[in-house]
């Protein structure tokens, strides 16, 4: 998949096609128009990194550049003019005009090649990221938007590391610039050379490829790869326990997940898109859909499939279930759901949970730890958790033992030192409930 890609504007078909050959290889794809009206729908089209333009053609040549020079502002690629002509002044007007150079035919083909090659670097030189040397958003929305107007067959990748704003907090810049350096280096290793590798942001990588049965190659590898690799960049504790902190035990604090991946992956194989929105769309929309799902996961789009009444719909669940053996505390907790629209149930004994969850399915829970010298609620959390099939509901730990490690290793949600404002909690709750119901 050639990265760069020269126009060339010539009515001569013999001596365009001579430049062609001179200047096509495996980096840089060129494309001819005879005419200036077939030139402006290739440009539109291509977005070329250099335009050669020719007196050849039956236009005047200076008005061509400056018209070139209106309508790519935004690409700003690098225009050459080819002439006969010999003279300073025509040189210095077509220069006026916008051109970046101007070549005087006949020319020595090796000196042709190195004069377009050298403009083309200068275009690219200040469009790699200073992190991981890999083309930016510049180059890879060019990229993307080539592919869907050239290529009969593509698949794009969107890949994201997740979590890695908390690593960065915790671990320091140098550590998190290095882990970026070290997954990028690994797309790198699992593509081939007609592929393409950029940035769409400072934690975004894109990978275009051929078709959707290699992308899914490419994602399988690499959700194996990172997951192989991460845990060097954690302390041993970290690794071990699976999760970060990024506070003390006096804080209110869910889980912060290690480092993953998540990529979403579309092709042109089922759907036609037309523009550069659609797609950046439809990736986002994907990749989330791999966010879903705690760890390194990697989602295709795919067709789908309905009929009518084929799939019921999920209905919203607004269902909390408080376990708080305080009564006090959990009338004022009850009263305040129902005041904020969510439905309540309240159980005070430990003994009732596993019953009540059944039959009501909450959305959230808030589990109260019990006795401090027998932490009741501790083994509840962990039965619900690492003993229960199915269970979807986000636990809220509520406790006066303020030992975050030991309650979120017993597979709590968030971990809520006790005493805590109502505003905190419900904050809580609102943000579980919508993670519940995507």
């Amino acid at each position: 998949m050639p990265v760069k890609v020269v126009l060339i504007i010539d009515k001569r078909k013999e001596q365009s096609t001579k430049y062609k050959r001179i200047l096509e290889n495996n980096d840089i794809s060129v494309f001819i128009a005879a005419d200036f009206a077939q030139a402006l729908n290739l440009m539109n089209t291509l977005e070329p990194d250099l335009i050669l333009i020719s007196d050849s053609l039956d236009f005047d040549i200076k008005k061509a550049v400056e018209q070139i020079r209106v309508l790519t502002y935004n690409t700003r690629p690098a225009v050459v003019a080819l002439s006969k002509s010999n003279h300073i002044q025509d040189k210095i007007d077509i220069l006026d005009a916008g051109a970046d150079d101007f070549l005087s035919e006949p020319i020595n083909s090796e000196e042709f090649k190195a004069r377009v090659t050298a403009h083309i670097r200068r275009n690219f030189e200040n469009c790699f990221s200073e992190k991981t040397m890999l083309f930016n958003s510049k180059i890879s929305y060019k990229m993307i938007r080539r592919v869907i107007n050239i290529n009969s067959q593509w698949a794009i990748m969107l890949i994201d590391i997740d979590n890695l704003e908390f690593y960065r907090e915790i671990y320091g810049e140098l550590a998190a610039d290095k882990l970026l350096q070290t997954y990028s280096a690994i797309i790198k290793s699992a593509i081939d050379t007609g592929d393409y590798i950029g940035q769409l942001s400072d934690n975004d990588f894109t990978v275009i490829t051929n078709n959707e049965e290699k992308a899914e190659k490419i994602a399988n590898y690499l959700v194996y790869a990172f997951d192989t690799v991460v845990s060097k960049f954690y302390s041993q504790t970290d690794a071990n326990r699976g999760f970060m902190f990024l506070h003390g035990d006096d804080e209110a604090e869910d889980k912060v997940n290690l480092v993953s991946t998540s990529i979403g992956v579309i092709s042109n194989k089922y759907k036609k898109y037309n523009d550069l929105k659609q797609v950046i769309s439809s990736l986002i929309s994907t990749q989330k859909l791999a966010k879903y799902k705690t760890g390194s996961m990697y989602v295709i789009e795919r067709p789908e499939i309905s009929a009518d009444n084929a799939v019921e719909k999920q209905k919203y669940n607004n269902n909390i279930l408080i376990a708080e053996p305080d009564e006090a505390l959990s009338l004022l907790l009850e009263a305040t759901a129902r005041l904020q629209g969510y439905n309540v149930k309240v159980v005070n004994e430990f003994d009732e949970i596993m019953s009540a969850i059944e039959e009501y399915s909450p959305a959230v829970i808030i589990l109260d730890a019990g006795n401090s010298k027998t932490l009741k609620g501790l083994e509840v959390c962990r039965k619900l958790k690492f003993e229960t099939k199915n269970l979807k509901s986000n636990i809220i730990f509520t406790t006066t033992v303020h030992n975050k490690e030991m309650v979120l290793n017993a597979g709590a949600d968030l971990y809520l030192p006790k005493p805590y404002e109502l505003s905190v909690i419900f904050g809580w709750i609102k943000k579980f409930n919508e993670n519940y119901n995507g």
